[in-house]
């Protein structure tokens, strides 16, 4: 009776999905072990992820189809993106790449809402000091900086930090630049590794102009954790929104990217409190045709 309970409080929607992510990323970051188990136990990251995901398809009872990768950015044109606030120049695609000038400030956004996924995306800035990043469960109406309220995934070129000095002369924390996590315009969230409000990566990952990074983030509930050029070094919990748009960001100079793709995971906490608003349909799409 007792392990029949529970089994059924285990599978419970709110209280699975903790301990699934839990899990997951503990499976991910080999701290699913202790000391000194954890030694006997080190896997490789390839079994890893076998792992991980051999977890979510056996505990969901669903078939390896259901969880898959899909593309965001399908390396041909802009098909699945809406531009909100920046311009037809601002985005393209040359030879598989998707390029972004930088010009206007502004973002484009995914043409429909989601809410628990994974993402992985490769990207690099083509000039010293570049500014970029994604928005997750984001609401895409920008305020007066013409960026919208979201969880910002940060995406800056390493001299961001020697072109941006304080009054003083003093440079910014380091950790600037290696994917800091917050939230943006308006949302709140709690950092697992604080620099004010906003979470720091704990180790020095990202590489410099015209150099490609990966970033890969898992997204549940209202947490983020991020993994930066194949390691886990960062987190975020409790974001105010728990499903939304998703936004790529424009910020004064070129950036590129090669993959952009999701995995979407079951539904959770998001609810009507917590959702950004839908956006009624519009007919223009980020590369200006009218579909």
């Amino acid at each position: 009776m007792v392990l029949r309970q529970s089994v059924h409080i285990c599978f419970q929607p709110s209280v699975f999905n903790h301990l699934f992510t839990i899990i997951c990323f503990q499976l991910l970051t080999d701290r699913l072990f202790p000391p000194p188990m954890e030694l006997a136990l080190r896997f490789t990251t390839p079994l890893r992820l076998t792992l991980a995901v051999t977890l979510m398809v056996a505990c969901l009872n669903v078939t390896a189809e259901d969880l898959v990768f899909r593309d965001l950015f399908n390396r041909k044109d802009l098909a699945g993106w809406i531009d909100v606030n920046t311009s037809p120049e601002t985005w393209s695609v040359k030879d598989g790449i998707l390029v972004c000038t930088g010009k206007p400030i502004g973002v484009m956004r995914t043409d429909r809402q989601y809410e628990n996924f994974i993402i992985e995306v490769e990207w690099r800035h083509m000039e010293p000091g570049g500014n970029s990043g994604m928005f997750l469960w984001s609401d895409a109406k920008p305020e007066g900086n013409r960026l919208p309220r979201g969880m910002e995934v940060q995406m800056l070129e390493l001299d961001w930090v020697n072109q941006h000095k304080g009054r003083d002369g003093t440079l910014p924390p380091i950790a600037y630049v290696h994917g800091e996590l917050f939230g943006a315009g308006g949302m709140t969230a709690i950092p697992d590794n604080p620099r004010g409000k906003r979470s720091k990566s704990l180790e020095n990952r990202c590489k410099g102009v015209g150099q490609w990074n990966r970033y890969v983030f898992v997204a549940v509930d209202g947490m983020v954790k991020l993994s930066v050029n194949g390691k886990f070094v960062n987190g975020i919990r409790a974001a105010s929104y728990k499903k939304g748009y998703i936004c790529m960001e424009s910020e004064g100079k070129e950036i590129q990217f090669r993959k952009i793709r999701i995995m979407e995971l079951p539904g959770g906490l998001a609810d009507a409190s917590n959702t950004a608003p839908l956006i009624e349909a519009t007919t223009e799409h980020a590369d200006g045709e009218t579909k």
